[in-house]
């Protein structure tokens, strides 16, 4: 193999530069969030796409069975002893009824709820805290409104690594929760929402000495942009009209960005997919500034069922601005009935997802019906969660809520015999 070139954090704000085993979560200059800068790959497009595709689904001497680490020269081409479950390779999924419910012909679903630990957040923690164990930090921490907790609590105990992670108290959903609490972090339950958990967890990052794991670490997202190069290479590197995906801190929207604009640059793709990024309507400070042209940034109280987007004051705010205007992207908003509605449709196609991964669906459906997204326009849809990642939502969406919903599935109580179940399957 030719030898690596360097790879550098680099702060977004001033530019300054460190080596990449250097441990700050910030810009130590000006407090400005880092990125990793790779150099163009110094093999041709052609050698570096029979790389990835050699080492993919674990089929041919060479595979890998992590879909992060698959991608290695152009994530952390100088990590070594990977912690690594492994994660990604997870499907894109063709679902007729969510087409119809949607309006779009060509939707895929690209479902990261068969991750490890049941959501995305893994393919960023595997490179996390791989970086975390390269440096030998005392200890790595997060704030989360469940799915990070979780899987920084699991990659954590992979690497024997002490773990801390700050929670708003009561606005975790119990399958993240315990999650969190059996794979064996410190959870810390604050009294406030998810923002005021990020500005406690980076205070103590910088005065402990604890390495900050949220997604404003730039190692987070380089794991979390493989989620674009697997579906670019599922897809033969032929890219969808639209990626659509769930925004709450940004991260995901920053990192999906940044990975199109490299594999368009480095030549994997002949162009860029447009970037859909939704919010729900009652945590939509993006889709606000969207609707201004981004002229103002904006801050709101958020209050949503959708638990892991329920962010107020997205932290990756800079970063996903730069995605969604250099892929020509739309941020929308969908409320919590519609949220539940695209979810209703989803699970019940058998693919199934928590509340914030539905929507990306109910964004496509907006969009489709506004005109703006052609019912034969190649999409793919990121579902971010698995179902069973908010049990509680599911019980009162299926059993409590008064009225029910049209797409409810109420359980039905029969007497023991033959004849009750005939009824049943006469009246379904």
């Amino acid at each position: 193999m030719p030898p690596t070139p360097r790879v550098w954090q680099v702060c977004d704000a001033c530019g300054h530069r460190l080596p990449d085993d250097d441990a700050a979560a910030q810009c130590p200059v000006c407090g400005g969030l880092l990125a990793i800068e790779h150099p163009a790959p110094v093999e041709t497009v052609t050698t570096l796409r029979e790389r990835f595709n050699h080492r993919c689904c674990m089929t041919s001497p060479g595979a890998m069975q992590s879909g992060v680490w698959r991608f290695a020269e152009v994530v952390h081409p100088t990590a070594d002893q990977l912690v690594s479950y492994p994660e990604g390779n997870t499907p894109l999924l063709a679902r007729d009824a969510v087409r119809r419910f949607a309006g779009c012909d060509s939707l895929l679903l690209k479902h990261e709820g068969m991750n490890p630990t049941g959501s995305f957040k893994d393919r960023g923690m595997t490179v996390g805290v791989t970086q975390a164990k390269r440096i030998g930090a005392r200890a790595v921490a997060c704030a989360s409104t469940g799915n990070t907790s979780a899987s920084l609590a699991s990659y954590a105990a992979l690497a024997g690594i002490p773990a801390l992670v700050f929670v708003p108290v009561g606005q975790v959903a119990l399958g993240k929760l315990t999650q969190t609490l059996a794979y064996g972090a410190r959870t810390l339950l604050v009294q406030g929402d998810f923002d005021a958990c990020l500005s406690l967890v980076r205070e103590a990052s910088a005065r402990l000495g604890i390495y900050l794991l949220n997604s404003i670490n730039p190692w987070r997202l380089e794991g979390q942009k493989t989620i674009v190069f697997e579906l670019l290479q599922q897809l033969g590197w032929d890219p969808p009209e639209w990626i659509a995906l769930p925004a709450g801190n940004l991260g995901n929207t920053a990192a999906f960005g940044k990975a199109l604009r490299e594999a368009h640059a480095w030549g994997l793709i002949p162009r860029l997919p447009r970037l859909l990024a939704v919010q729900a309507s009652g945590a939509a400070p993006f889709a606000t500034s969207f609707r201004e042209d981004f002229a103002v940034r904006h801050r709101v109280k958020a209050e949503t069922v959708a638990t892991a987007i329920k962010i107020g004051d997205p932290a990756s705010y800079e970063r996903a601005v730069d995605a969604i205007r250099a892929t020509n992207g739309v941020v929308t908003d969908v409320s919590d009935a519609e949220i539940l509605e695209a979810k209703a449709a989803i699970d019940a196609a058998g693919a199934g997802c928590e509340p914030a991964s539905a929507a990306s669906v109910a964004g496509v459906r907006r969009l489709v019906r506004e005109g703006a997204i052609a019912s034969g326009d190649r999409v793919v849809a990121i579902l971010t969660g698995h179902v069973l990642k908010d049990p509680g939502i599911l019980q009162w969406y299926h059993q409590e809520a008064v009225p029910p919903s049209a797409s409810a599935n109420r359980p039905i109580e029969i007497a023991p015999s033959l004849a009750a179940v005939e009824q049943v399957l006469q009246n379904r």
